[in-house]
């Protein structure tokens, strides 16, 4: 079977979530970087990386490396890679993005034009052709610049894995599937503790939880671009991945998952995703709002992404309403807090101190995981 090296970006700041992952399916990781992972795998791993990964965003699979410090060496590094492994006659390809930091290249759509005439260069001398119609599959390509080297990835996945196809409708300000997957799994949070997200918008933190909590692969029910790449991966490696998550799937799990949302529309939303993923007996949403946050059992976890002036709620709100998840947060005996902010005060204004904060980007967005911590519960 034919082995890859494959790249999985993330996003920043969850670099550790996604190698545990990598780690986890059964392979082994060869490079650790800003915003994303590189690992060995075969085209099994392929299928399943894209099929059961939580927090990765696409996988790629690594074409070729170099420095360039100028267009001629990009056309040249670029012509050099042995473009016809993958794409064949009548594939429809094209650099789909092109990202560049403190490199002397930093025009994406130059990046994107040269490349593009360098893999048809090669790609005409290979096939000896002069006209290439692209009427067949598509074979999107990423590249990544980073201090002059070049990194370039043949993108098997297509649509972003944070599209697990559940989310029709969503939120003003949405959180993303894979980032709220990453944010849960670094807490202690497991199937059998009760989680609740008082702002709970679109049900992204629940339905994750309940995914996670059913051992439900993210990507049973989409589909990926190289799912048609039979020369690249062959199909029965897509139908082993999907045997092999319908059973693991474990839809009796019993949990006590909760979402509210002061807006009974986005709580009809909620559940209609819920629906949607197929998790909605595993989840209880209801119209509420944050005041009348109360729980009358211990060691539970609030998990959540209130707003921070960006939606829903105008900037002169933001005190008080984070004055209000502290008050409702000190009044539950024994309970974590876990919490996904942009609102620079919210410590200050919620009066506690957070026993850990790890800064993360949401897209171009600074955010804060503020991380209280409640004590574990007695051992039964």
């Amino acid at each position: 079977m034919r082995k890859f090296e494959l790249i999985a970006p993330c996003h920043f700041g969850m670099e550790a979530v996604l190698k545990k992952e990598i780690i986890d399916l059964g392979y082994d990781v060869t490079e650790v970087v800003d915003g994303r992972i590189t690992f060995w795998g075969d085209e099994e791993a392929l299928s399943r990386a894209n099929i059961f990964l939580r927090t990765a965003e696409r996988i790629l699979i690594k074409i070729g490396r170099f420095k360039a410090e100028t267009y001629e060496e990009l056309f040249q590094g670029t012509k050099a890679l042995a473009w016809e492994d993958y794409i064949p006659k009548d594939g429809k390809f094209w650099v789909a993005k092109a990202a560049s930091v403190k490199s002397k290249l930093f025009s994406p759509s130059d990046i994107q034009s040269i490349m593009k005439k360098a893999m048809v260069e090669r790609l005409k001398e290979k096939y000896h052709i002069n006209w290439f119609e692209e009427t067949g599959d598509a074979f999107p390509i990423r590249v990544f610049i980073m201090k002059d080297e070049v990194t370039i990835g043949l993108d098997s996945t297509g649509d972003s894995l944070h599209k697990r196809g559940y989310r029709k409708l969503t939120a003003k300000a949405p959180i993303a599937e894979n980032l709220a997957a990453s944010l849960i799994m670094l807490t202690p949070w497991k199937a059998d503790r009760i989680l609740v997200d008082p702002f709970c918008g679109s049900g992204t933190f629940p339905i994750e939880a309940a995914m996670m909590a059913a051992n439900m692969a993210p990507g049973m029910n989409r589909s990926f671009t190289a799912e048609s790449w039979s020369h690249i991966v062959g199909k029965s490696n897509w139908y082993d991945a999907l045997d092999e998550a319908h059973e693991i799937m474990d839809m009796s799990v019993e949990t006590d998952i909760q979402g509210y949302d002061i807006d009974d529309k986005m709580v009809s939303i909620a559940r209609e995703n819920a629906k949607l993923a197929g998790v909605e007996k595993l989840i209880h949403f209801q119209r509420r709002s944050v005041t009348d946050l109360s729980h009358p059992k211990k060691y539970g976890f609030i998990i959540t992404n209130p707003p921070y002036g960006e939606r829903l709620e105008e900037k002169s709100a933001l005190p008080d309403l984070y004055k209000t998840i502290g008050e409702r947060y000190q009044a539950l005996d024994s309970w974590s807090l876990y919490m996904i902010t942009a609102y620079e005060q919210a410590e200050k204004d919620m009066g506690r101190k957070a026993d850990k904060n790890r800064k993360i980007y949401n897209g171009m967005m600074k955010t804060y995981f503020y991380q209280f911590m409640g004590p574990k519960p007695p051992k039964r």
